[in-house]
């Protein structure tokens, strides 16, 4: 049996591994168009800042190091050009020498990966323009030299490109044309994070684009769509990525928005070819995933589908859809995700909740406690939807437990059962992951009906049960200071601010996390009053508001 594997790094090279551990007798061929098979692509960043610093790091295999371990025929500067189907075949172009040669296949692996999506505009080909998707790019980008320097795109690898030219002392200015940064996270996240790249010194620009780029003799100029003009000695692009599946395509191979489509064991349209990666998307779902760890995970999966067909056995795992589970460190702040975010519920119609909680990662008497701020929705029926979390601690740990509770199919209420490692320096009794479960649950056995920040308006009256003096801070114009200790004996006062100001409408009641408005909120509901409570409390809502926040939690309205 003769495999190919068209293109090396994470999905192909997993397939080729694996496939030998299950068929020492196979041949398989790996062909990569680059001099590198198997590098740290998720590590280029980390190199261009200076705390790798050694290239050779990166680089995690070469064709020898597989031809000793593994008996791979791996071909580096080997660009598949062609694909003949119905032959069982492959041209293959050399790209130092443009020689070309035909190679036969049993079977056929894909993982061709994804390029940078450039945006549409003039100037890209200055010498000062560089992207962060392979070796050859960082090696560039360690290199180039100068003051200022200018990112265009904000998702993790322009927020980790933004970071390192910081950290190498550049003027660093990170624009996104979406509204924040981070766009797959929720605005309520992306905030903290926004601020956490300011006090790196980054200077961020959202919701604008970049109009070209100007090429001049010492540095280039960058006008923006809101009539900035930036100067720039290095400009990173990074808006994006798209499938490089075109030579799959011109083959007959199906495909959507350049996706090549696959089944639940990698198969494409074609007889004995299979398909892995950042250029794939599943036949079941519509949703790419440009992550390493679904890329290696299919490829071994790939490699058993293969390995079982020739041994006349049909136990291969099936490829699960994938979550989206991702992590990025921004300065001295960790932000993940898994699931769907609200765009992606809202399209699909899906009926959900959204909690959010603010809770240490360990025991706040034991030094160094800081919150980690947990946005979860769930939908109706219990179903956690999606999960996102920022902190400075404690982050990796919490995103992946929701993960795995996803996976397995754990209901939201589930989390409030799982046992969790607990010590003082590690964690809480009532772990965050848990404390997250019981606000969900609460809301889906009635105890609790929430607004979330996106709901609270200006008009909307609001109890808030924080101290004066944090009332003092900042707070919601049309709202009444009660601290919730004292709310039990002044739920007179309460009504004839409800009689005066409300009616029938409900009202919120507010604090500064969701600890004390829960209090507040039991004793008003008992009390037969028509109420909510705002989910995360002000310090949620402060991050919803962005720059706004000043000027909406302003001091009118003191009562």
């Amino acid at each position: 049996m003769r495999v190919v594997v068209v293109g090396g790094v994470a999905g192909g090279m997993s397939a080729a591994a694996r496939l030998r551990r299950r068929d020492e007798g196979a041949e398989i061929i790996v062909l990569e168009r680059s001099k590198y098979v198997s590098f740290a692509n998720c590590g280029l960043p980390y190199y261009v800042g200076g705390e790798i610093d050694d290239p050779a790091k990166l680089l995690l295999h070469t064709p020898q190091s597989l031809k000793a371990a593994l008996n791979l025929d791996v071909r580096i500067n080997s660009e598949v050009t062609a694909i003949d189907p119905g032959a069982h075949s492959v041209l293959v172009a050399d790209t130092e020498t443009g020689e070309t040669y035909t190679l036969s296949y049993d079977h056929l692996i894909l993982s061709p990966g994804a390029l940078a999506s450039l945006p549409p505009i003039d100037g890209l080909d200055s010498p000062r323009v560089h992207t962060l998707r392979t070796v050859h790019d960082a090696l560039a980008l360690r290199e180039a030299s100068g003051s200022c320097a200018v990112v265009l795109g904000a998702g993790f690898i322009g927020v980790e490109a933004a970071e390192a030219l910081a950290a190498r002392g550049f003027e660093t200015h990170l624009v996104e044309y979406a509204e924040h940064v981070l766009p797959p996270l929720e605005v309520e996240m992306a905030t903290l994070v926004t601020q956490e790249l300011r006090a790196l010194g980054v200077r961020v620009h959202v919701g604008v684009a970049a109009q070209s780029i100007t090429h001049g003799d010492t540095h280039d100029s960058v006008p923006l769509s809101d009539g900035t003009v930036l100067t720039a000695d290095v400009i990173v692009v990074s808006t994006g990525v798209r499938p490089d599946t075109a030579f799959a395509e011109a083959a007959g191979i199906e495909t959507s928005r350049g996706y090549i489509l696959v089944d639940a064991h990698g198969r494409t349209s074609a007889d004995d070819i299979y398909a892995v990666g950042d250029g794939t998307i599943g036949r079941d779902h519509d949703r790419p995933v440009a992550l390493a760890g679904p890329a290696n995970r299919g490829g071994r999966l790939i490699a058993d589908a293969i390995a079982d067909a020739h041994q006349g056995r049909a136990t291969a795992r099936r490829i699960p859809e994938p979550q989206g589970t991702a992590i990025v460190r921004v300065g001295g702040l960790t932000a993940a995700m898994t699931g769907a975010n609200r765009q992606e519920l809202d399209a699909s119609g899906t009926q959900y909740f959204t909690v959010h909680t603010h809770a240490n990662q360990h025991a706040g008497y034991f030094p160094g406690a800081q919150p980690v701020h947990i946005l979860m929705h769930v939908g109706v029926d219990g179903q956690i939807r999606g999960a996102q979390a920022v902190g400075a601690d404690g982050v990796d740990r919490r995103i992946d437990v929701i993960a795995t509770a996803m996976r397995a199919g754990l209901k939201a209420a589930d989390l409030i059962d799982l046992d969790l490692a607990y010590a003082p320096p590690y964690g809480q009794a009532k772990d965050p992951v848990n404390q997250t479960g019981m606000v969900a649950h609460n809301v889906l056995s009635g105890q609790l009906a929430l607004t979330g920040p996106n709901e609270l308006t200006e008009d909307m009256l609001v109890l808030d049960v924080r101290t004066p003096a944090e009332y003092a801070q900042g707070h919601m114009p049309n709202s009444l200071n009660i601290p919730h200790t004292q709310l039990r004996d002044r739920l007179d006062e309460v009504q004839a601010w409800v009689d005066e100001e409300i009616g029938d409408r409900p009202f919120v009641v507010m604090c500064a996390a969701g600890v004390r408005s829960w209090i507040g909120y039991r004793i008003v509901r008992a009390a037969g009053f028509n109420v909510t409570m705002l989910s995360g409390g002000i310090q949620t809502l402060r991050a919803w508001l962005g720059e706004r926040a000043e000027t909406v939690l302003a001091a009118e309205g003191d009562r």
